[in-house]
């Protein structure tokens, strides 16, 4: 049972560790997010600013994972020169190694401290930021809590007989133990948790001074590794960034692996404590890759763009254009891409709606066809938006974020049973009169046009309205609903008179006329219902429009 107990302290106190790094980084992207970014930004004038930025980034984030995916998204959209972004990502490499240089002290009085002033500043208030900031600071306590309790769960592993054995197997095999860190390192995707893991270990005596450095190679690796696996299915300027990071990674790697035993002699004379040399060793692999490659950057793009040419340009309509993966972290901005991603379905809708009149009027067959694609491009950027808010939904949601993640699910959801109103509905019926070779009359014609104009004017009414959440503009668009029952009451009545004339063409396609009313006057029910939640916010919404009944009189009772 001993054992047992050893494998499930460890394993706790690492996963305390994998979880304080998280909080400590959420944290402070849901706080600074925007004025981080805007910071990479102002450093981004050459490569000695780029390479502060994102040293100091990285040692507020404390992971440089983060910071190459958010480089990685900035380098995918042209936001950032892929030579400056390198720059950037040699900082941020050497700034996650100073997390670790202060952990390495003994700090464990400073742990219930943070966690206290956390847990007051989260629960004190219901501001986003200093709820924020109190994440931080919990985090922070928790990652050195996590440290105390690793320090005594690994203690028996001393002198386990079977963890002695395997160590022994690895003393002198630097090549597999590289490999071992860096897959640990990707499966954690936290470089930093993986060198306090060592760091620890050395502590304990558990590993020797060059073992654990070939650990920390594999940890440097590893963690170059994640962020590139994790932008696998993104487009190729988006993987250049981390793809040149790793390459940097794996060749100062290389360099380091047939000289650790010179290297534990030059770091012990600075510091001969085990978790020291592990420590100064993970500072030294980011500091020597950043001399050897800052004067390189521009060749390493070269390579990188090499390695990872553009693909030839392809007009997908069908692929989200705004739904970056790398600011799920942050609600606000992730909302803010789901919002962009709607209007461009919004777009994708309109052209559907208007290409509509034209089919039924010319009988067009073609672009009854190409409507049908369209509702297809229409579900599958549905299906990636609904997709992309449950993993916004994933993290916590203040009061506003909820109610617009709210709006913005059920807008998209009309959107898309408006997109099947079109095709399945709406086509079905223009298919019908062009098979039986039916003409609308003028005036029939001529209704349906304006009827069409006016849904059509209100969608794009509805996409202004979901954007700005005008009041003013939410109730045009409510009363939009009545105006639209008194034409399509006008239409169905110049319908009914041409029947009565016994017009032709309007019996023949009286089915028809009075189906294309009531599926556009369905469409426009879905794109009113956008102005309601604007509306219930204000108090302007009505719980029911039924005349309040009237009592009923009762005669007296008898005495």
């Amino acid at each position: 049972m001993h054992g047992v107990d050893t494998i499930l302290n460890v394993v706790g106190s690492v996963a305390l560790l994998l979880w304080g790094v998280r909080m400590v980084r959420t944290g402070l992207t849901r706080a600074f997010g925007a004025s981080l970014r805007r910071a990479i930004g102002a450093c981004s004038k050459n490569r000695f600013t780029a390479f502060a930025g994102g040293l100091g980034l990285t040692g507020l984030l404390q992971s440089s994972t983060a910071t190459a995916l958010l480089l990685a998204s900035f380098a995918g959209r042209g936001l950032i020169a892929l030579p400056i972004a390198l720059a950037v990502m040699l900082g941020a490499n050497v700034g996650t190694t100073l997390t670790s240089q202060v952990l390495s002290f003994d700090l464990s009085w400073l742990s219930p401290l943070m966690i206290a002033v956390g847990v007051i500043s989260f629960l004190s208030t219901d501001q986003d930021k200093p709820r924020h900031l109190g994440r931080v600071a919990i985090g922070l306590g928790l990652m050195l809590l996590s440290l105390q309790l690793l320090t005594a769960g690994t203690e028996p592993l001393r002198t386990a007989p079977s963890f002695i054995a395997a160590l022994a197997g690895l003393q002198d095999e630097y090549v597999i133990a590289v490999l071992f860190g860096a897959l640990a390192t990707w499966v954690v995707h936290s470089s930093l948790s993986t060198v306090l893991l060592v760091m620890s270990f050395a502590a304990s005596g558990i590993v020797h001074p060059p073992l654990a450095l070939s650990l920390v190679i594999g940890a440097n690796i590893g963690g170059a590794l994640a962020p590139y696996m994790d932008q696998s299915s993104t487009n190729p300027p988006a993987r250049r960034v981390p793809l040149a990071n790793l390459i940097t990674r794996v060749a100062i790697g290389l360099a380091f692996l047939p000289l650790l035993g010179p290297v534990v002699h030059w770091l012990s004379l600075i510091d001969p404590a085990p978790a020291r040399l592990a420590v100064n060793f993970h500072s030294l692999f980011s500091l020597v890759a950043a001399v050897v490659f800052l004067p390189l950057i521009d060749p390493m793009a070269a390579l990188a763009r090499r390695l990872l040419p553009d693909k030839p340009a392809t007009d997908d309509l069908s692929q989200p254009r705004h739904l970056d993966p790398n600011v799920l972290d942050t609600p606000a901005e992730a909302l803010g891409c789901a919002t962009r991603e709607t209007l461009y379905l919004g777009d994708r809708v309109s052209d559907m709606l208007h290409q509509t009149m034209e089919v039924f009027e010319k009988n067009d067959q073609k672009g009854a066809r190409a409507i049908e694609a369209a509702d297809n491009v229409v579900d599958h950027l549905y299906e990636a938006i609904k997709l992309y808010l449950v993993q916004v939904s994933r993290t916590e949601l203040s009061e506003d974020e909820g109610r617009r993640y709210i709006e913005i699910l059920s807008f998209t959801t009309n959107l898309e049973h408006i997109g099947d109103i079109i095709d399945k509905n709406l086509m079905e019926l223009a298919a019908k009169k062009a098979k039986n070779r039916l003409t609308f009359s003028a005036e029939g014609l001529a209704d349906l046009k304006a009827f069409h104009a006016r849904v059509l004017e209100n969608l794009r009414l509805a996409l202004n309205v979901f954007t700005t959440r005008d009041l003013t503009l939410a109730r045009r668009l409510a009363a939009e609903k009545a105006a639209i029952r008194e034409i399509e009451a006008k239409a169905a009545d110049s319908h009914f008179a041409r029947l009565r004339e016994g017009r032709p063409e309007s019996m023949e396609t009286s089915t028809i006329h009075i189906d294309v009313i009531r599926d556009l006057k369905r469409i426009n029910g879905h794109l009113t219902s956008v102005a309601y939640p604007i509306l219930e916010a204000a108090g302007e919404l009505a719980d029911t429009r039924l005349k309040e009944a009237q009592p009923l009189l009762r005669a007296p009772a008898e005495s």
